[in-house]
């Protein structure tokens, strides 16, 4: 038969055309990353979306359904740049070929995951996270160092559970931007700083939730490697409890919050109050139950005496009784004495550190300033105002004005151009002489080119 012969062809229905098309590009392709920008994002009511990823030369159609989407941790939107990882597919009822997204996330922030993730690992393979090498907090800090930005949220939250637990403790901020392309740079200048003037017991590295673009800056492995060679004890607290950055692992403690890490480093100023007092009731009831286990014993002894000794020897047992009882009572007191003093030392020192003496101080202070201030204006007004009269005497002296008023003129013809020459006027024409105190209109009736003054030479020769 001939192979034009129409019984022989192997004719393909669309329907097969396209299952086969399916076939062959499904099994040809692994799963795969892609990146583009999002357009045409369409979301039907099913729940699914469905949108086309391009960049500068071409597109392709993709579909996301709704049980991949619930675990996205962003809403995609139109011109989103997003880096997917899909397997190829082919529609077969439209005959499209499209992807089937199975993760979707911001390109720029996928690549700083990787990048986190790969200094994550360095460090840690260096040893910067082992908890050997990190120190114990100081119990009761005097001052506490606080690196942030001092217009943040964070600030205020530290700062209130400071005063809150312990009024008398001592901060020091050292400025530091905390998000943008100048904040690893500005963080790891203040820490230095910090650490340079070793002024304080401990650091606090902290700043508000964010993204983790807004969190980068505390990925940075300049700032890591500081941290990691401080001197002095590093808390890092940055952004929420679900948030993690390189400054937490590599820090000697790491805080959910700014404000757990202020109540993880400053002490319970009321707690360790309550802890003195009841540490102060023990003694005494501890002295208490000595000085009855003593009268109990004493007892028992006079009784032993009063049925088994003669009265002579009672009486040295009494005597001597007497005087252990003497030195019992001067001893309790020396102990309850010292016990007082003790508290009241602890009393002091708690007094010495009120926030309220130190602010008396820096009033005491910064009084005297105002007055300094108001000389040094007074001193630069009265400089200006030289400087200005002297300019005036200059401007004054230079001024045409002057030398109109010993008896010049300036003439200036009808356009308004100063005369400064004859041959620039002729007979007949009207001319403007400007005085001093006015002008006058002048007709020019004869024009003559010698000059009144003489040159110079001329009066030489004739000398």
């Amino acid at each position: 038969m001939s192979a034009a012969d129409p019984t022989q062809r192997d004719i393909f229905t669309i329907s097969r055309l396209n299952s086969e098309v399916r076939a062959v590009l499904e099994g040809s392709f692994p799963l795969l990353w892609v990146e583009g920008e999002i357009s045409n994002l369409a979301t039907p009511r099913s729940g699914h979306l469905y949108f086309s990823l391009k960049d500068a030369h071409a597109q392709v159609r993709c579909a996301l359904f709704k049980g991949k989407r619930q675990l996205l941790r962003f809403e995609p939107g139109n011109g989103e740049q997003v880096l997917a990882r899909a397997r190829i597919s082919f529609y077969e009822p439209r005959g499209d070929f499209q992807l089937i997204i199975e993760h979707l996330e911001p390109a720029g922030a996928g690549t700083a995951q990787r990048e986190f993730e790969a200094l994550k690992a360095k460090l840690q393979a260096e040893g910067l996270f082992d908890s050997a090498r990190k120190r114990e907090l100081p119990l009761f800090p005097r001052r506490v160092g606080i690196v942030t930005s001092p217009s943040g949220a964070a600030i205020r939250d530290v700062l209130n559970v400071f005063r809150r637990r312990a009024p008398h403790l001592q901060i020091t901020i050292y400025p530091a931007q905390v998000q943008g392309q100048s904040a690893p740079g500005e963080l790891h200048d203040a820490l230095q700083l910090a650490l340079s003037r070793a002024e304080c017991d401990v650091l606090l590295l902290t700043r508000g939730g964010g993204s983790i673009e807004d969190l980068a800056a505390f990925n940075d492995e300049r700032l890591a490697r500081a941290i990691a060679a401080a001197h002095i004890p590093v808390v890092s607290a940055v952004g929420h409890e679900i948030d993690f950055t390189i400054s937490d692992f590599v820090a000697d403690r790491r805080a959910p919050t700014p404000s757990a890490a202020a109540e993880l480093i400053s002490p319970d100023t009321d707690a360790l109050l309550r802890s003195i007092d009841k540490q102060r009731q023990r003694i005494i009831g501890a002295l208490r139950r000595s000085l009855q286990a003593e009268r109990r014993q004493l007892g028992t002894l006079v009784g032993r005496l009063q049925r088994a000794a003669p009265a002579s020897r009672l009486r040295q047992q009494q005597q001597r009784l007497d005087s252990l009882d003497l030195r019992l009572a001067r001893g309790m007191r020396a102990a309850l004495a010292r016990k007082h003093k003790d508290i009241d030392m602890l009393s002091q020192r708690l007094l010495s550190h009120s926030p309220a003496r130190r602010l008396l101080l820096l009033q005491q202070r910064f009084t005297p300033l105002a007055d300094r201030l108001n000389q040094a204006w007074r001193r630069a007004h009265e400089r200006r105002h030289a400087r200005l009269s002297a300019n005036a005497r200059q401007l004054n002296a230079v001024s045409p004005l002057a030398t109109m008023q010993r008896g010049f003129a300036v003439l200036r013809r009808a356009d308004k151009s100063v005369v400064t020459h004859t041959s620039q006027v002729d007979v007949g024409e009207s001319v403007e002489a400007l005085l001093a105190d006015g002008r006058l209109d002048l007709e020019v009736t004869r024009v003559s080119e010698q000059s009144i003054f003489k040159p110079l030479d001329d009066v030489q020769e004739q000398d």
